[in-house]
C-alpha cells in the first residue's frame, strides 16, 4: 500500500507513468520496439545534460519472502545497461547483468545455455526479460515462478494495473464488464451501498431486458488484463456469440426497488463503479492497482473503506498491493481513531528550483509525538510536498481583470 501525496505538477503522476512505462518495456519491447528506430523514452527536459544522458527505471520488490531489484538504463538507441539481482536468505546474488550486447550470469543462474541463446536474439531495443519471456517459458505458472526470479519479476509486471484516469465503467464487446464470481460481485455491490449513491443491487440482464442465465459466460478474472489505459477484457469466443447485456442499478424508493440504466446514473457514480470493478478483480486475482488522483472519483471516506480493503488479510487474501495518488490530505489523518494509512505508506514528491521531482517516505521524519497530527502537519508545510503559493501574483492577476473589465466597460 503506498499513497503518494504532492502538490499539482510535483511529479505525483509521473510515478505511476513510470511504472506503466516500466511495464510496457517489459511485455511488449521484444514486439513493438523496432531495431534502428530507437526507444521513444520521455527523458527529463528542462536541463541540456539530462537529455543526453540514459534513463534510468529500477524496483526493488518483495515476492515469495525474498528481495529482487531489477531495472535498466535507456537512451535514445535502446537498451544501455539491464540487470536483476535477488537476494535469499539476505545475501545478494546475480541473476544477469547485461551492459550493451554483453552478458554476465550468476552462479546460480538456472540453463545457463538457454540463456545466452535468448541473449544472442535480444534486439538492442528490446529488454531481456521481455525477450526471454517470449521465448524462454512464456507460460510458467505461479509456482514455477516462485523458484525463478526471471518468471517471478516478469509475472509481477503482467498483473500491475493502471488507471490513469478517472474513467468511467469498463465495456467489452458484449456489454459492461461485470464480476463472474459471487465473492467480487459482493465486493463491487457493497462498496457502491457503502457509498451511500442510493444503489441497493446491481443486476446484469439481457439486452431485451431479460434476466440473464448464463453467467459462466461473463469475463472471468482470467479474462480481465492490464494494459496503460488500465483493464480490458479479453473477451473469450463464447463471448463474442453471446447477446449483449447491460446493467441495471436497482435504487430503493417508496414504492419498492427501481431500476436504472447505467447512462441514468451520475458521472460520478459510474466512475466509481468503474473503480469497484476493477478494486474486486485486483483482490480476487492478485496484483498491483495503480489509481492516479483516487480523490477525482472518491469521497475520503470511500478512500479509506478501499485503502481498508487491501489492508485486510480477509478481503485481500492474495497480498494485492494498491498504490494511488492523491491531493486529499484527510487521507494522512484518522476514523475514529484509526490511522488510514500507516507511516510507511505515506510517501510525498516536491519539485525543485530546476524543475526535478524528489520522492520521498513520510518515515524520514521523526514523530514529534504519539498521534501527531499528520493532515495539519502537512497542509502547514512540515512535510513539505505543498504549493508555494504566491498571495501577491493572485493579486496582481486579480488586479489586471479589474483593469481589464474597466476598459471594457468605458
Amino acid at each position: 500500500m503506498v499513497g503518494i501525496f504532492g502538490a499539482n505538477a510535483s511529479g505525483k503522476s509521473n510515478c505511476l507513468h513510470a511504472l506503466s512505462f516500466m511495464r510496457r518495456l517489459v511485455i511488449f519491447s521484444d514486439r513493438e520496439v523496432e531495431p534502428g528506430l530507437g526507444v521513444a523514452r520521455e527523458p527529463f527536459r528542462l536541463t541540456r545534460e539530462a537529455l543526453d544522458q540514459p534513463s534510468h527505471y529500477v524496483v526493488d520488490l518483495s515476492m515469495h519472502g525474498v528481495r529482487h531489484t531489477y531495472g535498466f538504463a535507456l537512451n535514445d538507441d535502446g537498451v544501455h545497461e539491464e540487470w536483476l539481482y535477488h537476494y535469499p536468505r539476505n545475501r545478494r546474488r546475480r541473476v544477469f547483468e547485461r551492459n550493451g550486447d554483453s552478458y554476465a550470469w550468476g552462479e546460480d543462474s538456472g540453463q545457463r545455455a538457454l540463456l545466452e541463446r535468448i541473449a544472442e536474439v535480444t534486439a538492442p531495443t528490446a529488454l531481456f526479460l521481455s525477450t526471454i519471456a517470449r521465448f524462454g517459458h512464456p507460460h510458467a505458472g505461479p509456482k514455477m515462478a516462485e523458484s525463478d526470479p526471471l518468471r517471478a519479476v516478469y509475472r509481477w509486471f503482467q498483473f500491475i494495473y493502471s488507471r490513469n484516469h478517472p474513467g468511467l465503467m469498463p465495456t467489452g464487446r458484449s456489454g459492461p464488464v461485470w464480476p463472474e464470481n459471487d465473492p467480487d460481485r459482493r465486493t463491487v455491490v457493497e462498496m457502491l451501498r457503502a457509498a451511500d449513491v442510493g444503489i441497493v443491487d446491481v443486476v446484469m440482464s439481457r439486452g431485451d431486458g431479460a434476466l440473464d442465465e448464463e453467467p459462466d459466460s461473463f469475463p472471468s478474472g482470467s479474462d480481465l488484463v492490464a494494459d496503460d489505459g488500465g483493464m480490458r477484457p479479453r473477451i473469450r469466443h463464447a463471448m463474442e456469440r453471446a447477446h449483449r447485456r447491460r446493467l441495471r442499478f436497482a435504487h430503493q424508493g417508496s414504492d419498492g426497488e427501481v431500476l436504472f440504466e447505467l447512462a441514468e446514473e451520475s458521472t460520478g457514480t459510474q466512475q466509481l463503479l468503474g473503480l469497484a470493478v476493477e478494486a474486486a478483480a485486483v483482490l480476487g486475482n492478485g496484483g498491483t492497482m495503480c489509481v492516479d488522483e483516487i480523490d477525482a472519483s472518491l469521497h475520503p471516506l470511500l478512500t479509506a473503506k478501499l485503502v481498508g480493503l487491501f489492508q485486510n488479510a480477509t478481503s485481500n487474501p492474495r497480498h494485492s498491493q494498491l498504490i494511488f495518488t492523491s491531493h486529499d490530505a484527510a487521507l494522512l489523518g484518522t476514523i475514529d481513531t484509526e490511522e488510514i494509512l500507516r507511516r510507511d505508506e505515506i510517501w510525498f514528491t516536491e519539485k525543485d528550483a530546476e524543475g526535478a521531482s524528489t520522492l520521498y517516505p513520510l518515515t524520514d521524519f521523526k514523530p514529534r509525538r504519539e498521534g501527531e497530527n499528520r493532515q495539519r502537519r502537512y497542509l502547514n508545510g512540515n512535510y513539505g510536498a505543498v504549493p508555494d503559493l504566491s498571495t501577491y501574483l493572485f493579486e496582481q492577476a486579480l488586479a489586471a481583470r479589474g483593469q481589464v473589465d474597466d476598459e471594457t466597460t468605458n
